[in-house]
Parts: C-alpha cells; sequence; structure tokens
C-alpha cells in the first residue's frame, strides 16, 4: 500500500486539527503520516484537546500549534490530501500546495468556543473527537489505490457531510 501525507487545517491549531493529527496517526499508522497547521496558530494547543487525547490514550508527545507557512516551505513534507477542519479555514485563501493534494472541507463544530461548566466544554471537545475518528476511520477504509483522484474527492467530500 502506498503511504499518504495528510495535512489538517484549521485557524488557530490548537484543537480540531490537533485531534485529527494524533488519531490518524495512531490509525492510519503506518500508511498514513499525518500533520496539523493553523492560519493564524494560537501557539498552544488547548489543554482540554490534550486531555481528550490522553484519555482514549493516544499520545500527544511533540503536538503542537504551529502556522501552515511552516508546510508551505521548501523542504516540507508534500501532501496527497489536506482537510479544513473549521469553516473559516475553509474560507481563507490557502497556500499552494506541491503536488496538488486532493482537498476536502471536513467541518466540526469548534469545542474551544464552547462556554459552559467543565463537564460541557469535556464533553465538546469528546464529541469534537469522536466525529473526527469516525471521519478518519471511514478515509481509511476507501480502496485509495484503486480510486482514480475524482472518485477519492467525491468521497472525502460526502464522509465531511456526515
Amino acid at each position: 500500500m502506498p503511504h499518504y501525507n495528510v495535512l489538517f487545517l484549521c485557524t488557530g491549531n490548537s484543537a480540531r486539527s490537533i485531534l485529527a493529527e494524533a488519531i490518524l496517526n495512531r490509525k492510519g499508522a503506518p500508511h498514513f503520516t499525518a500533520y496539523s497547521a493553523g492560519s493564524h496558530p494560537s501557539g498552544t494547543v488547548r489543554p482540554e484537546a490534550l486531555r481528550q487525547l490522553q484519555a482514549v490514550g493516544l499520545p500527544v508527545e511533540g503536538l503542537r500549534s504551529k502556522s501552515w507557512d511552516e508546510f508551505a516551505a521548501p523542504g516540507a513534507p508534500h501532501f496527497n490530501f489536506v482537510f479544513t477542519v473549521c469553516d473559516n479555514a475553509a474560507k481563507e485563501v490557502c497556500p499552494i500546495w506541491p503536488g496538488q493534494p486532493i482537498t476536502a472541507h471536513w467541518g466540526v463544530p469548534d469545542p474551544a468556543a464552547v462556554q459552559g461548566t467543565p463537564h460541557e466544554i469535556d464533553r465538546a471537545f469528546a464529541q469534537a473527537f469522536a466525529t473526527l475518528e469516525r471521519r478518519i476511520s471511514l478515509l481509511l477504509a476507501l480502496p485509495l489505490a484503486s480510486l482514480d483522484s475524482l472518485a477519492i474527492k467525491q468521497r472525502l467530500d460526502s464522509i465531511g457531510r456526515q
């Protein structure tokens, strides 16, 4: 099976894209390597996101909030797929990614925007995690090596609506 590099984008790169990076790096290994970045990175990963990952046994070492400029620079990985996971990032003008990766929008409500009790906030992070985990599982179930780019794009767009 070929190896695929995947970039998850969000504005702040502090929650949803970080969750997706960690999920795919665990579930997709060794055939997928995931990265995440933001158009305007916050500079920190939300502690609730880290707690959610730790609660399900995923490693958090090395996760950091970073700019998408890091991945548009020479020597950066070439991506097969780029997913936006927030509506703001989907509306922004993204850098030109070498190799023309397949792109899709997988919008997920922002758990960092939830206000309420600590339990309600943790529940929002758990829901975002569950949505991303389900979509990533569907991605991993696709017979990518046997599909053409248009068919893959259509299926990825469909996954983003689930």
